[in-house]
């Protein structure tokens, strides 16, 4: 496996492995609307995004962030591994990438907003508290983040 930034040629394998991913938890695969042009949603925002390749060059995982105007926090969006891939340290992986950029940019705190309801995220709720976030707005618990 390999972790490189975002490369316009696997725009639509990552489509397709996100769609893939959703539809392997019963969800509607769709599509959310800053995937459609992660240059301009990302990139020019002073974000970042990655994406984890196979040993055949094909998407596994991907996971962006966008900075928070006015402080020196980010959030994460669009944190996927491929449904048949997972638990195999990819997510992991992704995460600790963007952690280490994130660092390195003077960056102290990532936000997320898991999906809800909670039953539909539960591998989220299981994997953020597991890489150290938590709960910061108390009646809200798909409200997590993780101080670096």
């Amino acid at each position: 496996m390999k972790i490189i930034p975002f490369e316009k040629r696997y725009r639509d394998d990552l489509i397709f492995m996100v769609l893939e991913a959703k539809n392997a938890l019963g969800r509607v695969p769709g599509l959310n609307e800053d995937m459609l042009d992660i240059k301009k949603n990302y990139l020019d925002n002073g974000g970042m995004f990655w994406i984890a390749l196979d040993d055949s060059d094909r998407v596994m995982g991907c996971v962006g962030y966008v900075p928070i105007c006015g402080t020196n926090g980010i959030y994460l969006h669009r944190l996927y591994v491929k449904y048949s891939l997972k638990h195999r340290g990819i997510g992991t992986a992704l995460l600790d990438t963007l952690t280490k950029y994130a660092k390195k940019r003077g960056k102290n705190e990532i936000y997320v907003h898991l999906g809800t309801p909670k039953e539909q995220w539960y591998e989220s709720y299981a994997f953020y508290p597991k890489n150290g976030f938590h709960v910061y707005e108390d009646g809200r618990d798909d409200l997590m983040k993780k101080e670096l």
